[in-house]
């Protein structure tokens, strides 16, 4: 895995470039096109400017409304996956750069999530194949806002960006017909990654926790990230959730870099 594709503009973290990854056919994924992040709380106007500057174009925010503005009812905390508490301003995207909200969780439905907490699937690719199961008309608000979304780059991010943004990453990678053990490293950078996320909020390291989850399962973060690419076909997934045919060409022609008509 090349980790080059990590970015180091101000106050970013855990961002990558989902470009430069091999597909089956032998090609690789454009640099430029989609990136994948966390919360975007700490980033500097000089952060901005370098995100704009490499052509970061629009933000989709994966988060629950409750996690990007403060609220007195947090729902995501009543279903046991809050990580982050709202930032007390909100989001500060710049003018320059679009932003839009598609909550990913669909957080309302609190007995799906009080099952995958109850289940010890939340924090890991354990629960991804549930929710692909059970949430396909989320992925597919996703992948539309995505195939909507201005020219230029796209980041996505959630809280950590490691599980929501590593399942919509999952969905584009496969669309793309990135090798599947492309895209189980691609997510396992984030074990890494989130250490300085976790310090700079103050909170401890989650991975400890995580890897003795899938120990005890007897599987890792990759082969749960294989577990639920063997045998899954992005594009019809996503048609029969509803994403159009052109809404698909769209967005796999922007990660393999194929110019639009």
């Amino acid at each position: 895995m090349n980790t080059s594709r990590a970015v180091a503009w101000e106050g970013f973290f855990n961002t990558r470039d989902l470009g430069g990854l091999p597909t089956r056919s032998g090609g690789t994924t454009a640099f430029g096109a989609f990136f994948r992040g966390a919360d975007l709380r700490f980033v500097t106007e000089a952060g901005w400017t370098q995100a704009r500057e490499s052509g970061v174009r629009t933000i989709i925010d994966l988060r629950n409304a409750d996690e990007i503005r403060p609220a007195q009812r947090p729902v995501t905390a009543q279903a046991g996956s809050a990580q982050f508490a709202a930032a007390p301003d909100g989001p500060t995207t710049p003018a320059a750069v679009g932003r839009v909200e598609v909550p990913l969780d669909d957080i309302d439905d609190l007995e799906f999530w009080q099952r995958v907490n109850r289940e010890g699937l939340n924090g890991s690719p354990l629960y991804y194949p549930v929710f692909l199961r059970q949430k396909a008309g989320r992925c597919a608000a996703v992948i539309k806002a995505i195939a909507r979304a201005e020219p230029g780059g796209v980041l996505f991010h959630c809280g950590g960006g490691r599980d929501r943004t590593g399942l919509v990453a999952l969905l584009l990678l496969a669309l793309a017909d990135v090798e599947p053990r492309a895209i189980a490293a691609d997510y396992a950078l984030s074990a890494e990654a989130l250490k300085a996320l976790y310090a700079a909020m103050g909170t401890e390291d989650q991975q400890p926790v995580i890897q003795a989850m899938l120990a005890a399962r007897g599987t890792t973060t990759e082969e749960a990230v294989l577990a639920t690419l063997d045998d899954f076909e992005a594009e019809q997934y996503l048609l029969g959730a509803g994403v159009t045919a052109s809404e698909l060409q769209s967005v796999r022609g922007r990660l393999l870099g194929q110019p639009r008509h």
